[in-house]
């Protein structure tokens, strides 16, 4: 669906319904669209009381480009999942991800990270 963008815009839900929207980088993997944000993110937060999405193309800034989309997210843990959704983001954005990735372990947040699946 969105092979040639760099960024979504995702949206989660607050307990009283609004909406938050967070530009992230993504990568495709069988239909399903995998998202990594830190371990104690608000969006992982919101993700866990309401797994309702909404996503949309967006520059890096987030101003959306296309059209949005709704659907389900759910925090994945399979180390199995994890490893191939990696090797995605690594085929999609090779040196950035790698560099990315470098200051994340020098930081001591990759460990902790927290991967997302968007079913949309």
């Amino acid at each position: 669906m969105w092979e040639r963008e760099r960024y979504i815009s995702l949206v989660t839900f607050r307990r009283d319904g609004s909406a938050v929207e967070t530009p992230v980088w993504f990568a495709e993997l069988g239909g399903r669209y995998y998202v990594f944000t830190e371990g104690d993110a608000y969006k992982v937060k919101r993700l866990r009381r309401n797994r309702d999405v909404r996503a949309a193309p967006c520059r890096m800034l987030g101003t959306v480009t296309g059209d949005w989309v709704s659907g389900t997210g759910r925090i994945i843990e399979d180390r199995n999942l994890i490893a191939r959704a990696e090797r995605a983001f690594e085929a999609k954005y090779g040196w950035q991800i790698h560099l990315f990735n470098y200051f994340s372990k020098l930081a001591g947040k990759y460990p902790k990270r927290a991967w997302l699946e968007l079913t949309l």
